[in-house]
C-alpha cells in the first residue's frame, strides 16, 4: 500500500477530531494566548513608565546625549574635555570597558593555560605551587581582589619624587609612566609593512597547513611568521630612517609630565580580573586535558615523540574541543565583571555613562537601556567569535 493510501484515513480521522481534541491546534491556542498574554503585560508595564515619568516631569528621549557634559574624567582613549557632550562620555567609558576586558582576556588566557599544563606536571614543586594558586585565587572574591591591588598594594607605592625608575619607565602611588613612541614622517610606510606582515603570515599559515595534510611535512610557520611580522617592518623602519622619536616622561612640579601613564585604577583592576579569571581557566584546561584519553600518550610515547611536540601536536588540539565552549563563559564573566571597576573609581561605561551621567541628566531609562545593550552586545559578539573558531578548529572525522 502506498504512503498516500495509508495517509487518507489518518486525515480523514484528524478532520473529524474536534478543534479542543486536536493536541496540535490546541498547543497552537495556548501559544497564541501566551504571546497575548505577555505582550498585554509589556504594554501595561511601559504606560505605568510613562505616566509616572510624565507625572514627575521627567522627559524621555536621546537628546541628552548632545547636551555638554561639564565634568572630567580619569582617562580617555580618545581627545575629551568637560566641554564635550554627554555622547562622547559615554563612548570614553565604552572604550575603557573595551581596553580593560581585551587586556584582561589575553593576559587571563596566557596565565591560565600555563597554570592548567603546570597542575599536570610531572614536578611536584610546580604541580603544587599551580594547585595553591588555583585554590587561593578561585576562592577569594573578585571586589575584594581588586581592592587588594588597589588598597594595599598599589596606593602604598612612593610618591612621584620617590618613584621606582626602569630605563625610563616611572612607577608611583599615581601610576605607571612609560615612555611614548611619537611617528614622525614615513612611518606610515612602516604600518603598511606590518599589515603586509600580518597578510603574508595568514596566507603562509593557510599553504603550511595545506602542504602538511599533502606531504605530512612540517614548516616552521611561528619563525618564518615572526620574520614577516617582526622582521619585514623592522628592515622597512630602518630603510626609511627610523621615522620616530620618544617623548620620555618628565617630572614636572608635582606630577610626571608626557609619555604614557597608566592609572593605578587600571592596573588594579586588570591585576585582580586576570589573576581572578586565570585560576578558573586552569581548571578548564586541566579538563580538558584529562579528557583526552590516554591511549592518546602512550601513542606518543611509543614513537619517541618528546613531551612538548605530544602536548602541542597531540593532547591540546584534541582538548581544544572540551575547552573552548567553558572558556567561552569565561571570557564573558571578565567581561561583565569589569563593571566592577565603580567600587575603585575607574572610569569604565558604568562608572562614567550609568553613574555620573544619570545622576546629573536623571535620563535613567535611557541611559540603563543603553549600558545594558552594550554589554549584551559584547557579550553576542564574543560567543559568535569563539563559536566561530569552536567549529573552526574542531577535528574532522573521516
Amino acid at each position: 500500500m502506498s504512503s498516500s493510501n495509508r495517509s487518507t484515513p489518518e486525515k480523514a480521522a484528524k478532520k473529524s477530531t474536534s478543534f479542543w481534541n486536536d493536541p496540535d491546534k490546541r498547543a497552537l491556542l495556548f501559544q497564541v494566548l501566551l504571546v497575548l498574554g505577555l505582550a498585554a503585560f509589556l504594554l501595561i508595564i511601559i504606560n505605568n513608565t510613562l505616566s509616572n515619568l510624565e507625572q514627575r516631569g521627567i522627559t524621555t528621549g536621546f537628546d541628552f546625549l548632545s547636551v555638554e557634559a561639564g565634568f572630567g574624567i580619569l582617562q580617555s582613549l580618545i581627545p575629551y574635555t568637560e566641554a564635550d557632550s554627554y555622547g562622547r562620555t559615554f563612548f570614553v567609558g565604552l572604550l575603557n570597558t573595551l581596553i580593560v576586558s581585551i587586556l584582561g582576556i589575553i593576559a587571563a588566557t596566557f596565565l591560565g593555560f600555563l597554570l592548567g599544563v603546570g597542575r599536570l606536571s610531572q614536578n611536584w614543586l610546580i604541580s603544587r605551587i599551580c594547585t595553591i594558586y588555583v585554590e587561593i585565587f578561585r576562592n577569594i572574591p573578585l571586589l575584594l581582589q581588586i581592592f587588594f591591588w588597589y588598597v594595599a598594594v598599589l596606593r602604598p607605592l612612593p610618591s612621584p619624587k620617590q618613584s621606582f625608575e626602569f630605563m625610563g619607565t616611572f612607577l608611583n602611588n599615581r601610576g605607571l609612566y612609560l615612555p611614548e613612541p611619537v611617528a614622525q614622517s614615513g612611518f606610515g610606510l612602516v604600518i603598511f609593512a606590518i599589515i603586509i606582515g600580518f597578510v603574508g603570515a595568514w596566507l603562509m599559515g593557510r599553504w603550511a597547513a595545506k602542504r602538511k595534510d599533502e606531504t605530512g611535512q612540517d614548516f616552521p610557520v611561528i619563525w618564518a611568521a615572526l620574520g614577516l611580522i617582526v622582521g619585514l617592518p623592522l628592515v622597512v623602519f630602518l630603510l626609511a630612517g627610523a621615522p620616530m622619536t620618544v617623548e620620555y616622561p618628565e617630572l614636572k612640579g608635582f606630577n610626571f609630565r608626557g609619555g604614557i601613564t597608566i592609572i593605578p585604577e587600571l592596573i588594579a583592576l586588570w591585576l585582580a580580573l586576570t589573576i581572578y579569571t586565570a585560576a578558573f581557566i586552569a581548571e578548564i584546561v586541566r579538563g580538558g586535558i584529562l579528557a583526552v584519553p590516554h591511549g592518546q600518550l602512550e601513542a606518543s610515547s611509543a614513537l619517541g615523540l618528546p613531551r612538548g611536540r605530544t602536548l602541542r601536536f597531540i593532547i591540546i588540539p584534541q582538548a581544544m574541543r572540551v575547552i573552548i565552549p567553558p572558556l567561552t563563559s569565561q571570557y564573558l564573566n571578565l567581561t561583565k565583571n569589569s563593571s566592577l571597576a565603580t567600587a575603585i573609581g575607574y572610569p569604565d561605561l558604568v562608572s562614567v555613562f550609568m553613574g555620573t551621567t544619570l545622576n546629573q541628566t536623571g535620563q535613567a531609562i535611557e541611559i540603563i537601556f543603553m549600558t545594558m545593550a552594550v554589554y549584551l552586545t559584547l557579550s553576542i559578539l564574543t560567543s559568535m567569535f569563539m563559536n566561530w573558531y569552536n567549529k573552526r578548529s574542531a577535528m574532522i572525522e573521516r
